[in-house]
């Protein structure tokens, strides 16, 4: 048996996360465990999108987490790290200066990845374990600043679409009804060929979601349960939604627009469940590192 230790780092524009996983070889299998996943709520998708750039303050911060996180892959010996930024320095005018800064001061090695790789990576971690109960997905990641869609038929990828909408971006209202009919128009385009789409769902949002449902795990959240709880949220202020259904701060705001999203993906892919296999960008980075490992090994 070999051990390795790979790190993944998803800079996103709600949070940042570190997902440290244990890469255990043996002679017939590769198995891999999640050993460490830390978030930092840096939201970078704040500046980005309102700005246009990465504020000092936002800098300061950013670069204060990823010395920890360097902290962190030291101590538990990680051998192969990834750092991949999303839409919030995709979009903003001083990415260069941005990581230029972060690889000077925490000595992270920061890439910036476009919106087809990002649905790439992520649809790729763990659909083999789900092929089989439905023949047709839309899998659906929502994010602070996109959102990706990627249609999959009998476990092959048919097609992925980013689309400039997340979370950060409708709490603070830079999203209009054109792009709402591009992605409707996008899914009932792709959906016309399929008789029956259930959805996939990823995302920190729609894991809480999952969560509060207290489906068990492996089964799928109904349309009707997801409306259910988008409603008794969305009726809540801020406030109300930290304490009554215990929120992290930086969760509380962005949870009911999530919701707002899965639903219309549903409505207009005519699917009524959504499976959530807990799994997003940093856990497809871990495989993707592997992948590109094992190719050089």
């Amino acid at each position: 048996m070999k051990l390795k230790k790979f790190a993944a780092i998803d800079i996103g524009s709600n949070a940042i996360r570190i997902l440290i996983a244990n890469i255990i070889q043996t002679e017939q299998d590769v198995v891999f465990q999640k050993n460490s996943l830390i978030r930092s709520p840096v939201r970078l998708g704040e500046d980005s999108f309102t700005l246009g750039e990465i504020s000092p303050k936002s800098l300061k911060r950013f670069v204060k987490t990823m010395k920890a996180f360097k902290l962190l892959m030291n101590i538990h010996g990680v051998s192969h790290y990834k750092a991949f930024a999303t839409s919030a320095l995709r979009e903003a005018n001083n990415s260069s200066h941005v990581i230029k800064t972060v690889k000077k001061k925490a000595g992270i090695k920061v890439e910036i990845i476009d919106g087809t790789k990002e649905a790439e990576i992520i649809s790729n971690s763990k659909i083999s374990e789900f092929i089989n109960t439905q023949k047709t997905f839309l899998f659906v990641d929502v994010g602070g600043g996109s959102t990706e869609f990627t249609f999959i038929n009998e476990g092959i990828h048919i097609v992925s679409k980013s689309f400039k909408i997340g979370t950060v971006r409708l709490i603070n209202n830079l999203i209009d009804d054109r792009v709402w009919i591009g992605i409707e128009n996008w899914i009932k385009k792709n959906s016309m060929k399929y008789e029956k789409i259930t959805l996939m769902g990823s995302g920190g949002n729609i894991n809480k979601l999952f969560k509060l449902s207290n489906i068990k795990d492996g089964k799928p959240l109904s349309k009707i349960k997801l409306s259910q709880l988008f409603n008794q949220l969305e009726k809540l202020n801020y406030e109300e939604r930290v304490l009554k259904f215990e929120l992290n701060p930086d969760r509380a705001d962005v949870i009911v627009p999530a919701a707002k999203i899965y639903l219309k993906a549903l409505e207009w892919s005519g699917g009524q469940k959504i499976y959530v296999p807990r799994f997003g960008l940093s856990d497809g980075m871990i495989k993707y590192m592997y992948k590109n490992f094992a190719s050089r090994n």
